[in-house]
């Protein structure tokens, strides 16, 4: 069995995490030793040692027996010279060591007397805590990370410290509710009435501003596109003007020459201009006079406004009051108006005009989006 080593509640020998606290288990592996119980650290106890023996008295040693005679120790025997061959030397005589003088037998000390010795205290061994051993099967509900059975007491999975009991985790909410206003939880009495009231304002002045934005913002989706686009020129299939002076026509205007003009004898007069299909109108352009020339621009009169109708594919028409600069060269009129068909210029405020001269209009283009 294992301890858990953070609470200390007892666990299976299999188990790898605390049923209680979920700790790891696995630093205790090892089970405790058995304690040893500790040496006697009293010193031993001292040794009664009897007084020294009273020397005799001189009575006392007269009746004491007289010591007995050692016995005689026999000598070893003495050995005999060796035989010397006829002839030889004699070798020289050795020196003969004078013997040593025969030291006393020491008397045979007395046997060491038996002293009374006090007896140890007894120390008592530590007691050992030992944990109760738990059952090796669990039988129970299984983990749902791993699917180890555990016992019933159990908190966390004894193989992977799972929660055997996790609490459930509430359902996330719809995209719309995480939007203000509806990412408030309704609650009793907390103004769910006046909550409802406010968005379908909201919604109502949505839709007024989308009915009352959709044409400008659509005009505006429109203008962009002209911008960005690359203006494109278009062609009329007929013309037709209310007067005009001989040997200067209508047509003149969109002929691409600009030292010819169509000429009008007075205010008022008009020209219109049909198209094959409807198209974008982007710009207008105007060159005002009898020529770009500056010397021939001043020789007529000149129109410096221009009413502008334009009547688009549907029968709406469009108008617009233009005027133009009393100088020469073109000049440019921006209109964005989509499905044209016809477009009518009417000449009023004259300048220049005096008695042998009548209003000159060198030229008109139209551009598309391409």
């Amino acid at each position: 069995m294992r301890a858990c080593p953070t609470c200390g509640a007892s666990n299976g020998s299999a188990d790898d995490f605390c049923g209680n606290c979920g700790a790891y288990l696995g630093w205790s592996d090892t089970e405790p030793a058995p304690s040893t119980p500790p040496a006697n650290t009293q010193a031993p106890p001292e040794r009664l040692t009897a007084p020294p023996p009273a020397e005799p008295t001189p009575a006392q040693a007269a009746a004491a027996p007289a010591t007995a005679p050692s016995p005689p120790t026999s000598s070893p025997p003495t050995p005999s010279p060796p035989t010397r061959p006829p002839g030889a030397t004699p070798p020289a005589a050795a020196p003969v060591a004078s013997p040593a003088p025969a030291s006393p037998a020491p008397e045979a000390s007395a046997q060491d007397p038996v002293l009374p010795v006090l007896p140890a205290k007894p120390v008592a061994p530590r007691p050992v805590v030992r944990p109760v051993a738990a059952p090796e099967e669990a039988v129970g509900a299984p983990c749902p990370a791993c699917e180890t059975p555990n016992l019933p007491g159990r908190r966390f999975c004894r193989r992977c410290a799972a929660p055997l009991h996790p609490e459930e985790k509430p359902a996330p909410l719809p995209w719309w509710r995480t939007v203000w206003p509806f990412r408030r939880r309704a609650r009793a009495s907390s103004g769910r009435v006046v909550r409802g009231l406010v968005i379908l304002a909201v919604l109502l002045a949505l839709c007024a501003g989308g009915l009352l934005l959709l044409p400008a913002g659509r005009a505006l989706f429109e203008d962009t596109k002209d911008k960005m686009g690359k203006p494109k020129a278009v062609t009329p299939v007929a013309i037709a003007a209310s007067a005009e002076i001989p040997r200067h026509p209508a047509k003149n205007t969109t002929d691409g020459l600009n030292n010819r003009y169509w000429g009008a004898p007075g205010p008022e007069a008009s020209v219109t201009y049909t198209f094959s299909k409807p198209f974008r109108l982007v710009d207008l352009l105007i060159t005002n006079g009898a020529s770009k020339s500056p010397e021939e621009y001043a020789r007529q009169g000149r129109a410096l406004r221009v009413d502008l109708e334009v009547t688009t594919q549907d029968g709406d028409k469009h108008t617009k009051q233009v005027t133009l600069s009393d100088k020469a060269g073109s000049q440019t009129v921006s209109t964005g108006i989509s499905d044209v068909k016809t477009v009518r210029l009417v000449l009023s405020s004259p300048a220049g005009l005096t008695k042998g001269r009548h209003l000159a209009l060198a030229e008109v283009e139209f551009f598309q989006r391409s």
